[in-house]
């Protein structure tokens, strides 16, 4: 009887490891261009060749920007509007998406589409009706001004009904109804454990996108009450902008998004993973 020799992992050829390297090299050399723009001046910038090496004005301009900008209360807003932003769409997107993958009631392929159709709408339409709706309210300037808009997306909906769809069997919901759960019971148990992994990715999809909104909170907020994105646009005002005050203000709000990333990172990775398993 002759046996065959076990199948390992495959292992990456030099070509796979050029194509990793060309394509890491690729995604930090804006980040890397933005470190060395922010640590000299208008006159370095200028050169030509640019420079391709740090200067020695990045502490004094991270605290330029830092006091001209209100750095620090635009981050712990910005914080705060994302995170809330990130729990509210992953929770009601998510119990959402299950009524529309599970459930079974009147008119629920309508409403499917009709959410799916939002998508195809231009933001830029809903902006003054939005704006005139907050103002009557008075929350101008107010960050659930930018907070409850976002609080639900079309797309974290469909999302989360793809996944659901093929990750949650209908026999569990079913033998969870046998042994008596109430649908709260069956939510919180059955549903929001399976959706897991897919509720992990669209909240950091969700939380970057608010981290990096602009075209909204720049319209209902001002440079006393701003986020990250917001309080940058004060750094280019003036005749000639500082661009590496700039520059520094962008590491600034870029860096708190590397910092998640490098801490959740393997996490995030594993849900999707998980996910794709499941699915």
């Amino acid at each position: 009887m002759t046996g065959s020799a076990p199948r390992g992992r495959p292992h990456a050829g030099p070509v796979a490891y050029a194509v990793l390297v060309v394509c890491t090299a690729g995604s930090l050399l804006p980040l890397l261009w933005t470190a060395v723009a922010a640590s000299g001046d208008d006159g370095r910038l200028a050169r030509t060749p640019p420079p391709l090496w740090f200067g020695g004005r990045l502490p004094a301009n991270l605290r330029t920007a830092w006091t001209e900008a209100n750095v620090g209360r635009a981050l712990g807003n910005t914080v705060l509007v994302a995170g809330t932003v990130a729990l509210g769409t992953v929770f009601f997107c998510t119990l959402a998406g299950f009524a529309f993958a599970k459930l079974r009631f009147r008119g629920r392929r309508t409403l499917l589409a009709l959410t799916v159709g939002t998508m195809m709408v231009p933001p830029q339409l809903s902006v003054v009706p939005l704006f005139l709706l907050l103002s009557r309210l008075g929350w101008t300037d107010r960050l659930q001004a930018v907070v409850l808009p976002a609080l639900v997306s079309a797309f974290g909906v469909f999302f989360m009904r793809q996944y659901l769809l093929q990750a949650l069997p209908t026999e569990l919901l079913e033998a969870a109804r046998v042994d008596g759960a109430s649908s709260l019971r069956v939510v919180w148990h059955v549903v929001f454990p399976v959706a897991r992994p897919a509720m992990a990715v669209l909240g950091m999809l969700t939380f970057v996108q608010a981290w990096n909104d602009f075209f909204w909170p720049v319209i209902a907020l001002t440079q006393e009450n701003p986020t990250v994105q917001v309080a940058l646009t004060g750094l280019g005002r003036g005749y000639v902008p500082d661009q590496a005050v700039v520059m520094a203000g962008a590491l600034l709000g870029t860096l708190p998004l590397l910092l998640v990333f490098v801490l959740c990172g393997r996490r995030i990775v594993g849900g999707v993973m998980q996910g794709a398993l499941k699915g």
